[in-house]
């Protein structure tokens, strides 16, 4: 009797989606097979420690069955249904709405297959999804998100219950890769006479607001134009962004290197990390900044509020002039008492002992 781990696709785009599924299927009873299907294309090492990984390298309109491609519906279902039957599948996890679209078909002739859904981020659900999800029993089908925040959200849309695995690195586990100041900084190119460099990292989309980030940015150099921004991660608003760069004459105090495969170990190289998202399902950011003890800035979300509470220092979303003074204002405030009182708030230790526990729950309920 096996987990299958139902995930859409590797690379870098879907790394934090990979390490929350890392985590949660880390808790599975000893000796209890893992087997990670890939809808798309390979998996980062992460899933490969919990076992057998597979590629099915499946098409996109295969897949979401749009047009002509609908027809082949009954044949999808009835593959995965074998793929399940033959891996002796009692358990599976499910990465998102997505993957849920197409698995969740199979499973309706299946009713000894159990199954939790894992919500990572806010998401348009249409009325055939609803009617997807409310075809299944509570003992067949758990739905769970990444935060509290996120599952009163999908909770309220879909008039069912979500269970709330709030997501939690170890910290341990993240501690020990860290590098020294002076080394991490090394690794990323960072001049030594650099008063302040702060660091963001996540993917380049908009829901990240980095554009709000550059602009904001720019306007600080005026008075300390030895600052440095270092904004980790790749995707699709890389051009737009390069171009902002260069119009805001910000070359040399930007830096944008792309997907860096060893960043959870740079975080020390920062003074401060940025968050200045729109919108999130949780934000890793944030635990791997305060487990390293730097301090944040970020926007004035809801999700961040649950994780950082009054310790966190916040700034309004989308606000370039607010961006900017709270800046500007981090260079009279101390790293260290910030990033203590961050700490303190989220209680690493203690927030990765109740995720284990809320794991094991919805794992024992497999």
């Amino acid at each position: 009797m096996s987990i299958i781990n139902v995930m859409w696709s590797g690379g870098s785009p879907y790394a934090s989606v990979h390490k929350v599924h890392q985590q949660i299927l880390s808790q599975a009873s000893p000796g209890t097979p893992v087997k990670t299907w890939l809808l798309q294309h390979s998996a980062p090492a992460c899933l490969r420690e919990l076992g057998q990984v597979e590629a099915l390298k499946l098409s996109t309109r295969f897949l979401k069955g749009r047009g002509i491609w609908a027809l082949s519906r009954p044949w999808r279902n009835c593959f995965f249904r074998k793929a399940l039957l033959k891996n002796d599948a009692r358990q599976v996890l499910i990465d998102g709405l997505g993957v849920a679209r197409v698995l969740l078909p199979a499973l309706r002739t299946l009713p000894h297959v159990r199954a939790v859904v894992m919500f990572h981020g806010s998401t348009r659900l249409q009325c055939k999804d609803v009617r997807l999800l409310r075809q299944f029993s509570s003992e067949q089908l758990t739905l769970c998100a990444v935060s509290q925040t996120l599952a009163d959200s999908i909770s309220a849309d879909l008039k069912l219950p979500v269970v709330t695995l709030s997501s939690m690195l170890n910290p341990h586990t993240f501690e020990q890769q860290l590098l020294p100041r002076d080394q991490a900084r090394q690794q990323l190119g960072i001049p030594a006479d650099t008063h302040q460099v702060f660091g963001a990292v996540g993917r380049l989309v908009d829901s990240k607001g980095f554009d709000t980030l550059l602009s904001a940015f720019a306007k600080t150099l005026t008075t300390h134009p030895d600052r440095l921004l270092i904004i980790i991660g790749e995707g699709a608003m890389r051009a737009e962004l390069e171009a902002q760069v260069k119009a805001l004459g910000l070359q040399g105090k930007v830096l944008l290197p792309g997907y860096v495969d060893n960043v959870a170990s740079l975080y020390r190289a920062f003074d401060w990390v940025l968050i200045p998202s729109r919108a999130e399902g949780l934000g890793l950011v944030v635990q791997e900044a305060v487990i390293a003890g730097v301090p944040i800035l970020a926007s004035d979300l809801p999700v961040f509020y649950e994780q950082l509470g009054e310790a966190g220092n916040y700034v309004t979303v989308g606000d370039e002039s607010a961006w900017a003074r709270a800046i500007e204002a981090s260079d009279t405030l101390s790293t260290t008492e910030v990033a203590a009182r961050q700490h303190a708030s989220l209680d690493p230790e203690h927030a990765w002992l109740r995720f284990r526990q809320a794991c094991t729950t919805v794992l024992s309920g497999l």
